[in-house]
């Protein structure tokens, strides 16, 4: 018969594996999401009556601290792996403030777009324009869902609810972060290379 501790590890176990599985097949959807979006991009691109225009250079320092936001999250699941519980949380609260720089860079990326004169809707729009838009508002949107997984690992580390033992929540979160940053990285690129 099994102990009360064998019957708690394993449906712990079970949890994690459900989870992660969870996570991955929700990247998988995103994945399958962007891919769309950028291959319809290609199809109209080679259409022709595409308006050529450069990236605002805010994006260059978006991109830079989406990156440096992924090594703070690194850090910090070093930190909650090995038990360094004040070295975690700061970690995690930097991360989560750079999520919001970024946001604030891409809002800042937009107004530089407008001040190109490349707008989303309207007489003065081209298709160029308007997928760059919504490429990056798709990934704003996406990476909204990992500033809320942010604050809630913030809140449940401020309640000392992870260990060494168990930082569940801060590896799922994690998987989700780095995504969300290869994801920006490949757009950025993507955007950069293909105009």
């Amino acid at each position: 018969m099994n102990t009360r501790q064998e019957i708690d590890a394993q449906l712990k176990e079970s949890r994690r594996k459900v989870a992660k599985n969870l996570l991955f097949l929700g990247i998988i959807g995103m994945v399958m999401l962007f891919g769309g979006f950028t291959s319809a991009y290609v199809v109209r691109h080679e259409k022709g009556d595409w308006m050529q225009f450069g990236i605002p250079f805010i994006f260059y320092f978006s991109t830079a601290v989406i990156l440096f936001s992924s090594l703070t999250m690194v850090g910090a699941q070093n930190a909650i792996k090995n038990g360094q519980l004040s070295k975690f949380k700061a970690g995690m609260l930097i991360t989560l403030l750079l999520s919001f720089v970024f946001i604030v860079l891409q809002f800042a990326g937009w107004k530089g777009l407008i001040a190109q004169h490349i707008f989303l809707t309207g007489p003065g729009s081209n298709a160029s324009g308007q997928f760059f838009y919504i490429l990056t508002f798709m990934h704003l949107l996406h990476l909204l869902g990992g500033v809320i997984a942010l604050l809630v690992v913030n809140f449940k580390a401020s309640r000392g609810q992870y260990s060494a033992q168990d930082y569940l929540g801060v590896q799922l979160c994690g998987i989700y972060w780095h995504f969300l940053t290869v994801l920006w990285i490949y757009l950025f690129l993507f955007l950069y290379f293909i105009r």
